[in-house]
């Protein structure tokens, strides 16, 4: 089959390089000699997929320290799809290039909601049914894993299993289960991997609604099957497996440079935020373990820039003794220092200063709302004082270009709350024009808020469509000199709510949507809304049942059978104080907040002791 694609495909597509394998330290196992084989699939393009952390952990975790077998693929552009359609030719994994379909387990990881068409498509591309109760033994399991399966039940009926957590926890556990029970019927298989910890099969569970539409309750169908699914954990991240041999693509990437997990986690509390609930508790990586990373990974891949990665990086408890070790050490050599979007509390001008003596880049800000008042609800414990003056320090600093992060749609936003986002960008222009050596760009990227599942707001209504257009009409309706806004696709914020917090009966309008056409949702030139609104009417879907519909505090809701670790009554607290417009703490530096996390996973909150008091 390789030598088919070679000759006959590659030579039609665009990007090819997505598609040869071959990567400078690719890892090609024998396939007699092992045991379990994977395929992990993204559900998304070559070079977005390549860039994501979690991927690389897996890949190297399976293939270095066990005797399974992980191999990659990604969706394929719809050029290259075209192309393996009229030749026949099913999807494939880059190491061996053999069928997925041969494979014993296929694993997803589902990064955001709307790429379950891409899900779709690439099991219709392998020749495996999309329904999980179409298939039998001589296919292989479907499994999910990923921020996104924190609720799982809008996808339940197309996946065998998801796994809840931290993967690289559980994913040896849950091949050596399969090994061992490759012999048995694909529902005593089934059984078997219920009993892992964090493992959920939604076929070994009965649903049930309550007449106003509204979810009732969740039966377990067999008695060994648990009430509740438990997130894993890793609970020492320092020594926890992280590779430092990546897979070097041969072409350019989203993220192409060396990636260093500070840490995971985050106790900001901010309380649109789902990342910040699931993947509690805080753990940290020792400035030791990640220089040597660093020195490992440069050494195996010729990178010159360090990426320094986690939800908050500047919460990181030695992150200005690594930044200026890391800069110190490669910066005659050109290797420079990058950092995600700094928080404005934490912000130290001296640290962006080091980050830039290799190159500028541009400093990235996430104020999330224009008021005080906004950032108070959500929690984001920053004033306008900290912003401006940070923003100040870096144009003297010679910085000359600003991005900043904000939200519309938040819950009790008013007008007002709009205009003040607004101001602060007129000031941070000011600022520029009063500080700066030249003319500073100032970018403005404005998201629509979703409701997520397991965070605070989990409860509140989501604007509808008109609401959120009429919010970028007021932010857009006076064009201001050297400031650019953009605004996500309000539409697609509507469909990631409709799933965000979905249930079951959202299967069958996925499955319409995927059959008319609908692929690549994330990506604007192929996202069609019409198709999505279409499916939901055929298949007597209300839409504003899951999105605009304020939910009470006593309803049960689909996923409180995933157990974050994070109880609902810190949620609910949080919640009512977003309301009153009380503030919550950083718990690693101000005390105990009760989410409740930590005794639920026997974890101590992770500072290392070299930047303890």
């Amino acid at each position: 089959m390789k030598d088919r694609i070679f000759r006959d495909i590659l030579p039609n597509v665009s990007k090819p390089a997505r598609y040869t394998g071959s990567e400078v330290n690719i890892i090609c196992k024998d396939w007699d000699e092992c045991r379990t084989k994977i395929a992990f699939a993204f559900p998304d393009v070559y070079e977005v997929g390549m860039s994501h952390v979690g991927s690389k952990i897996l890949y190297g975790l399976i293939n270095e320290k066990s005797d399974h077998l992980l191999e990659r693929v990604y969706a394929p552009w719809p050029d290259m799809e075209k192309e393996m359609r009229s030749h026949e030719i099913p999807l494939f994994t880059l190491e061996s290039f053999k069928a997925v379909n041969e494979f014993d387990v296929v694993g997803f990881t589902l990064q955001y909601e709307l790429a379950i068409t891409n899900v779709l498509n690439m099991l219709d591309m392998s020749d495996i049914p999309l329904w999980s109760k179409d298939r039998n033994e001589q296919y292989p399991l479907i499994i999910a894993g990923g921020p996104v399966v924190f609720n799982p039940e809008p996808y339940a009926d197309f996946f065998d299993v998801f796994v809840v957590g931290d993967g690289e926890e559980v994913l040896l556990e849950f091949l050596d289960c399969c090994w061992e029970n490759r012999h048995l019927k694909r529902q005593e298989q089934l059984l078997k991997l219920a009993l892992l910890e964090g493992v959920y099969v939604p076929s070994l569970y009965s649903v049930h609604y309550n007449e106003d539409g509204t979810f009732n309750k969740m039966i377990p169908l067999y008695e060994s099957v648990p009430d509740t699914i438990k997130k894993r954990v890793v609970a020492d991240l320092d020594n926890a497996y992280f590779p430092v041999k990546p897979v070097l693509p041969y072409m350019n990437i989203i993220h192409d440079r060396a990636v260093l997990e500070v840490m995971r986690g985050c106790q900001r509390g901010c309380r649109f935020c789902h990342a910040g609930v699931v993947y509690r508790p805080v753990r940290e990586r020792s400035i030791k373990t990640l220089k040597k990373q660093a020195s490992e990974q440069l050494a195996s891949t010729g990178y010159d820039e360090i990426g320094l990665t986690s939800l908050s990086t500047l919460d990181y408890s030695g992150v200005d003794s690594l930044v200026k070790d890391l800069v110190k050490e490669y910066r005659e050599q050109g290797t420079g220092v990058s950092l995600p979007s700094l928080r404005v509390d934490a912000f130290s001008i001296e640290l962006a200063n080091e980050v830039q003596k290799v190159r500028k880049t541009t400093l990235t800000l996430a104020p999330e709302a224009g008021t005080q008042r906004m950032r108070d609800m959500i929690n984001k414990n920053v004033s306008e004082e900290q912003l401006l003056t940070a923003v100040k320090a870096a144009f003297q600093s010679g910085w000359l270009s600003i991005k900043l992060y904000f939200m519309d749609g938040l819950p009790g936003e008013t007008e007002e709350d709009l205009e003040g986002i607004l101001e602060l960008l007129k000031k941070i222009r000011t600022l520029g024009d009063e500080n700066a050596r030249k003319k500073v760009e100032i970018r403005a990227s404005i998201a629509s808020f979703v409701p997520k599942a397991h965070t605070p707001f989990q409860w509140q209504a989501q604007n509808t469509m008109e609401e959120l257009e009429e919010k970028r009409r007021i932010l857009s309706r006076n064009k201001m000199k050297r400031i650019k806004m953009s605004f996500h696709d309000s539409r697609t914020s509507y469909l990631e709510g409709v799933f965000s917090r979905g249930d079951r009966r959202l299967s069958a309008s996925i499955y319409l949507a995927w059959q008319k056409g609908s692929k690549f949702d994330g990506w604007s030139e192929y996202f069609n809304f019409s198709r999505w609104m279409e499916a939901f009417r055929e298949s007597e879907i209300k839409t504003e049942f899951y999105t605009s519909r304020l939910r009470s505090y006593d309803e049960v809701l689909p996923w409180d059978f995933i157990d974050t670790g994070v109880s609902k009554a810190y949620l609910q607290d949080e919640d009512e104080k977003a309301a009153a417009g009380i503030t919550t703490g950083d718990c690693r530096w101000d005390g105990c907040t009760g989410c409740g996390i930590c005794p639920a996973f026997a974890i101590d909150l992770d500072i290392k002791e070299e930047f303890r008091g």
